[in-house]
Formats: structure tokens, C-alpha cells, sequence
């Protein structure tokens, strides 16, 4: 990677960073033959070692928060636990959802595992038809939604919305073909369009909420200004 990532906050014991989309947090045996991580690529960054909190799938972007110690690790992990933490995610899907939806659906993250609870609640904040038949309809509808995740389930908010048939543009693990072709083919979008645009955080020693914010990428900027929804308020 040739930028440096973006610092987003910066404190003695916490850092942020905006996570480009499809860039692995972390080594793993799945992506052993990867050579750019967001933790190796940050370590390098500042200079020190960084630890995870929470993670964000490869084709996502937006707000990652890394403690700077084991110890701020630890706490961290306890305000997680806690559910001291707001996630909110911007996400692009197809069809016209309901304007505000709250999905409750287990989901199994192993497949010799129970499903375990998942939640996810959202909200609607704008629309766009295009005059592009697809399948036998003769328009193509999409949604851009607000939304926070309850739970932390793997790959959550893209089985969520694939479970309700509002399925996110650009996933080719749950998503639609066809309506991720069109993306790719009029309007040179080549990504999962999922962003994680907020992360607000209640300290133990902090009697304010602090609040971390991710800029929109320039693909939502792009497709902002096509759907005419550079006025939305995100």
C-alpha cells in the first residue's frame, strides 16, 4: 500500500484508522499467501505495536479502533463486552426497504456450531430508481440505509439484509449477481458497498461519549452525487 492509512483518532492508549476496503485486518491460514495487513501496515505506520478490538471483513471500509497496549486491549475488549459501543454503518442495498427495520435473526458463524442471537436495526435515508430494466422489471430501486449492528456476528449486517431481500450491492458472497453487474458496469463500482462511518465509544473514565467518524470513500461520494443524495445526512 502506498498512502499511509488515515489516522482518524489518537490518544495514549487508542487509535483509529479509516480501513481501506479490501484490505485484510490481520494474518491469518486463510490469506497466508497475502503480504498487506492493516495491523502489520499501521505497526509500521507509527512506529509500535498495535492490538485488535473488533475487526471489519476485507471489502469493508471505515472506522477500526486498535488499542496501544495489551492493558488498554484488555479494557477495551471489557467495554465491548459491555455493549458500550454504537457502530453505525452506511450501506447501499437493492429495492425500497421499510424506513426503519429491526432484524433478529441467529446466525450460525461455524458450520458445526449452534446459531448464536444476532440483531441488527436500520433505518432508510434515501432512494433512487433507475430507469434500467433488470429481470423482469423494467427499473432497478436501491436504498441507502443507516445501520447498527446489536450483536457482532461474522459478516452480520450482509446475511441481515440478505435474510430480508434487500441484499447489498457489490457482495458477491450473499448478494446479486445481476444487480452488482449493473454497479460495475455504469457506474465503475467494484466494491462491497458497506462502510462503517461511526463508532461512539462511552469510557469508563469518560463522563462524554467519544465519537469517531470515517469520511465517506470516494465510491459513496461518486454514487452520492449520481443518485443526488449529497444532501442526505449521514
Amino acid at each position: 500500500m502506498d498512502a499511509p492509512l488515515r489516522i482518524l483518532y489518537r490518544d495514549e492508549r487508542l487509535i483509529a484508522v479509516d480501513k481501506p476496503a479490501g484490505m485484510l485486518v490481520h494474518r491469518s491460514w486463510i490469506a497466508s499467501q497475502e503480504e498487506v495487513f492493516l495491523l502489520q501496515t499501521l505497526r509500521d505506520q507509527i512506529g509500535q505495536r498495535v492490538y485488535p478490538i473488533h475487526r471489519l471483513d476485507r471489502p469493508t471500509s471505515g472506522v477500526i479502533l486498535f488499542a496501544l497496549s495489551s492493558e488498554a486491549a484488555r479494557e477495551m475488549c471489557g467495554v465491548f463486552e459491555a455493549r458500550k459501543v454504537t457502530k453505525e454503518y452506511l450501506a447501499i442495498v437493492r429495492g425500497f426497504t421499510d424506513e426503519r427495520g429491526h432484524i433478529d435473526y441467529a446466525l450460525q458463524e461455524e458450520p458445526d456450531k449452534p446459531a448464536q442471537q444476532a440483531v441488527t436495526d436500520y433505518e432508510r435515508l434515501a432512494t433512487v430508481e433507475l430507469p434500467i430494466p433488470i429481470g423482469r422489471y423494467q427499473s432497478a430501486r436501491y436504498s441507502l440505509v443507516r445501520v447498527i449492528p446489536l450483536t457482532g456476528r461474522m459478516r452480520q449486517i450482509r446475511k441481515h439484509f440478505h435474510h430480508i431481500f434487500h441484499p447489498l450491492i457489490g457482495d458477491t458472497s450473499h448478494g446479486e449477481g445481476r444487480h452488482n453487474r449493473l454497479f460495475r458496469d455504469r457506474f465503475d463500482c467494484h466494491r462491497l458497498l458497506l462502510h462503517a462511518h461511526r463508532l461512539t465509544l462511552q469510557l469508563p473514565e469518560q463522563s462524554l461519549p467519544l465519537t469517531i467518524e470515517a469520511p465517506l470513500p470516494d465510491e459513496f461520494e461518486r454514487l452520492f452525487e449520481q443518485f443526488n443524495w449529497q444532501h442526505c445526512a449521514v
